[in-house]
C-alpha cells in the first residue's frame, strides 16, 4: 500500500482561511472543508467551538479573535470528542472546557485511541503535533442542556441527539438565530461516520432543523448565510446518511460480504457525493461503520492506528 494514498495523507496543499461575521460578534472561522471553528463575543469573554487539532493550528484561530476582540477566552466548547477538534484547546487559556456527558465518556473511553488514529489519517491538520500536551478533558459536563449568560448574551449549549458520536453538541444563539453544529451537519463535505448512530442522525438533524437557525456554522464547508443555504446543508447531510445505511442493509440482507458492500456502496454514492471534500478518505470508515450498524453492531467499534490501516488494505486493496 502507498502510505501516501491512505486517508489524508495525500492531502498537504494549505487551504485558505474564512473568518465570517455571522451577526455581531458571532464568527465563523473556516477553511475550504477543513475543521471549522466558532467564536462568540460575550460581554466579558469570549467562546471557541472546537479548538482545532493542535495547539499550534489555533494560534490562526487566536489571532482573527485578536482582530475583533481583546477580551480574553474564558471558555471552549467541544462539539464531540475527535481529536481534530478537541487537541488544540490549550492554547485559548480558557477558564473552562464544556462538554456533553456523552462526549467526555468517549474521551475516557477511547480518546488516546482516536487521537493516535487521527494524528496518523491527517498529517497537515496536525501541524505542530508537539505542541499537544494530551487529551482535552473537560472543566464542565452537562448531561442534555446548559444555558450560560456571558453578561447579557444568552448561549444555549445542548445534545440533541445521536449522530455523527453519541456526545454531539451545538451551541445555539436564541437572539440572534445562529447555529454552530458541529459535524452533526456538513456542506459540500463528506460525513464521517466512523463512529456514528446512522438510524438516529436522521431524526437528531430534525431536532436540529426545528430551532429554526438563520445562520449555521457546520461542521466542515462554508458558513451558511441564509435558510435556503442551512436547508441545503441538512439535506445533503440526511441524504447521505440514509443513503449509505440503505446500501448497508441491501448488502447485508444479501448476504455480501464488507468488501463487496463496500465496492457497492462506493460505487453508487460516488456518482452524488463523489465531490465533495474527503469523500475518498471518509468512504472506507463510513461504509464499515454502516455495515457494523446494518448487522446489529449497536455502538461503533474503536477506532485504532492499526485498525484503521488493516481496514482500508481489505477494503482498497
Amino acid at each position: 500500500m502507498n502510505e501516501k494514498n491512505f486517508a489524508s495523507q495525500g492531502d498537504l496543499g494549505e487551504k485558505r482561511v474564512s473568518f465570517t461575521e455571522l451577526a455581531p460578534g458571532a464568527y465563523a472561522y473556516t477553511a475550504e472543508g477543513d475543521p471549522n471553528s466558532g467564536i462568540i463575543v460575550g460581554d466579558d469573554g469570549v467562546m471557541v467551538i472546537d479548538t482545532q487539532a493542535t495547539p499550534a493550528m489555533a494560534e490562526d484561530v487566536i489571532a482573527r479573535v485578536r482582530e475583533v476582540t481583546d477580551k480574553p477566552i474564558k471558555y471552549v466548547v467541544l462539539s464531540h470528542y475527535h481529536a481534530v477538534r478537541v487537541l488544540g484547546a490549550s492554547a485559548y487559556g480558557a477558564e473552562h472546557i464544556i462538554a456533553s456527558r456523552g462526549t467526555f465518556e468517549l474521551i475516557q473511553e477511547r480518546g488516546q485511541q482516536d487521537m493516535d488514529s487521527e494524528i496518523q489519517r491527517f498529517p497537515r491538520l496536525f501541524q505542530g503535533v508537539e505542541t499537544v500536551p494530551g487529551l482535552t478533558w473537560p472543566t464542565i459536563v452537562f448531561d442534555t442542556a446548559m444555558t450560560l449568560w456571558m453578561g447579557t448574551r444568552e448561549v444555549r449549549i445542548a445534545h440533541v441527539g445521536r449522530g455523527h458520536t453519541r456526545g454531539d453538541t451545538v451551541v445555539w444563539l436564541p437572539r440572534d438565530k445562529v447555529l454552530f453544529a458541529g459535524d452533526l451537519v456538513e456542506f459540500g463535505a463528506t460525513p464521517y461516520t466512523g463512529d456514528a448512530y446512522l438510524t438516529d442522525w436522521p431524526t437528531t438533524l430534525d431536532a436540529v432543523e426545528a430551532m429554526g437557525a438563520e445562520r449555521l456554522v457546520p461542521g466542515r464547508g462554508d458558513a451558511l448565510m441564509n435558510p435556503e443555504q442551512i436547508a441545503e446543508a441538512i439535506g445533503g447531510t440526511r441524504a447521505f446518511i440514509t443513503d449509505l445505511l440503505e446500501s448497508a442493509r441491501k448488502g447485508v440482507a444479501a448476504g455480501h460480504d464488507l468488501k463487496r458492500v463496500y465496492d457497492d456502496t462506493f460505487g453508487t454514492m460516488s456518482q452524488r457525493y463523489g465531490n465533495w471534500v474527503i469523500f475518498e478518505h471518509c468512504m472506507p470508515f463510513d461504509v464499515s461503520r454502516a455495515y457494523d450498524e446494518a448487522g446489529g453492531q449497536r455502538d461503533p467499534r474503536i477506532w485504532t492506528a492499526e485498525r484503521d490501516i488493516e481496514m482500508w488494505k481489505a477494503l482498497q486493496g
